[in-house]
């Protein structure tokens, strides 16, 4: 497995902050995603490179086996129990009593932090598959990371969507409800394993975007209505845009600027919960009118005056 340095690839450095990694996989991510890249061989590679790098710095305890171990941290739980199994064989060996124990009453162990790594490797390997060799260590293949970009409406709704990850194209269903920054996991999408291992996994994370007029707060919806001044003072009726249609409600004469009324379950779906619903919240902006005639002035005033 040739070595890949994550950092260098995401181009930060070792000491970099986990809101420095996440800010520099976005920026190559978009840049070499394979839909805006498609007959680019060496960007789909670069692509693929980014999602391993991203996915080993931007979780702590694989940035921390990756720093410790390199390429092969993903077996870094196999190589502490190998190290561990092989302090005991040799303590043991080296003991002269039946149970490996030193006179101290303790085990002594080989110190194997001073060795070379690949020796340390192919030891332990060796040995742990019956001296066959690396070769025959099964390894799950990479995961890997993606992005998928949808609009407000497409996330109120249960609905299909292509994507392309490494020349291969999926069609996966999103579920209604699905929340911005939420990821989507599918088990064997990702990189092929090595020697019989399994598939990595494929992880997408949604990505919402904002709708200029509805904006989603959890499962909740807020709009705002403008109504006239007569309509504010007098009462009357609108019609109001909800995300399935529109809907027609009451307004109660003498309403203030910024009254709020709720809408139940007329918000967003919940998430994998079929027939709930969030709810919308309708404020309403009163409107002054601007540019009155003399004889609205003059009506205007003699309203200020009887108050």
């Amino acid at each position: 497995m040739a070595f890949i340095d994550y950092y260098k690839i995401l181009g930060v450095n070792k000491t970099a902050s986990p809101e420095d990694i996440k800010k520099a996989y976005r920026k190559l991510a978009r840049k070499y995603h394979p839909d805006l890249n498609p007959n680019d061989k060496e960007a789909n590679k670069l692509f693929q490179q980014i999602n391993e790098a991203n996915e080993a710095l931007s979780d702590p305890e694989k940035r921390k086996k990756y720093d410790e171990y390199g390429e092969h941290w993903k077996n870094a739980d196999q190589f502490e129990q190998a190290k561990q199994s092989r302090g005991r064989q040799q303590a043991y060996q080296g003991s002269g009593n039946p149970y490996g124990r030193s006179s101290a009453g303790g085990y002594t162990a080989e110190d194997f932090g001073s060795g070379d790594f690949s020796d340390f490797f192919e030891s332990m390997f060796g040995g742990a598959t019956g001296r066959q060799g690396r070769s025959q260590v099964k390894y799950k293949g990479h995961d890997y990371q993606a992005e998928l970009k949808l609009n407000l409406l497409d996330a109120y709704k249960t609905h299909k969507q292509t994507i392309t990850v490494n020349d291969k194209t999926l069609r996966i269903t999103i579920p209604a409800g699905i929340a911005d920054g939420q990821v989507i996991k599918l088990k064997g999408q990702g990189g092929p394993g090595t020697n019989g291992g399994p598939n990595g996994d494929l992880y997408i994370t949604i990505n919402v975007t904002e709708h200029p007029v509805f904006k989603r707060l959890n499962d909740d919806i807020y709009i705002n209505k403008e109504i006239d001044l007569y309509t504010a003072v007098l009462g009357g009726e609108v019609m109001v845009d909800t995300l399935d249609g529109k809907v027609k409600l009451k307004v109660a004469a003498g309403t203030q600027n910024g009254t709020k009324v709720r809408l139940k379950n007329k918000g967003f779906p919940l998430y994998k919960k079929e027939g709930n619903f969030g709810n919308l919240f309708v404020s309403y902006i009163v409107k002054i009118p601007t540019a009155l005639t003399d004889r609205q002035k003059e009506l205007f005033e003699e309203l200020q005056n009887l108050a």
